[in-house]
């Protein structure tokens, strides 16, 4: 049997193979991963919404049951420094992270000047590479973080640089601007 690779990703699974009748049956059973978010990723994430006080936070899975803040950036923060915190190597092995990032751009409705614009986003990284049970983990995670961080602009889901790149954040939040 072929797992559907999306389902495998947002849920975790047990396997168990059963002889039937001759041929071999896989059954999956999916359920929630079960971890929890930490008090401080929400008071990280109200200092970067209201007060403005960091540029980013990346959050990481601890013990596979809670998520926590791992690194913050101040205001003065590029996102080239974002993106090298959040893509942790721990020896030869790539790492899953969640970010939330304070992206600044330029936008110009009809008929108005050019103004500056900020949206949070909160991007799941996890690599081609990393290991399929990191990528489980951290993608059936993903709806407790998003729950717990009320007023996120854009949630983005990033396995290599292409999609994490400035340019292709960029995009996706001008898609959600007026025009």
């Amino acid at each position: 049997m072929k797992l559907n690779v999306q389902a495998a990703l947002t849920c975790s699974f047990v396997k168990h193979n059963d002889q039937v009748q001759g041929h071999n049956e896989c059954i999956v059973g999916f359920q929630a991963s079960g971890v929890t978010v930490t008090d401080a990723c929400k008071q990280v994430f109200e200092k970067i919404k209201t007060k403005k006080d960091y540029r980013y936070v990346v959050f990481y899975i601890k013990d596979e049951k809670f998520i926590d803040v791992e690194s913050t950036g101040d205001r003065e923060s590029s996102y080239e420094s974002f993106l090298e915190k959040l893509k942790i190597v721990n020896g030869s092995e790539k790492e899953c992270r969640y970010g939330l990032f304070d992206f600044e751009y330029t936008h110009q409705c009809q008929g108005t000047q050019e103004g500056k614009k900020e949206k949070l986003f909160l991007m799941s990284w996890c690599p081609d590479d990393a290991k399929v049970k990191k990528k489980m983990l951290y993608s059936s995670s993903f709806d407790a973080l998003k729950k717990a961080l009320v007023g996120v602009a854009k949630y983005i889901q990033a396995t290599d640089h292409s999609e994490a790149s400035p340019e292709a954040v960029e995009e996706k939040l001008r898609s959600t601007d007026r025009m």
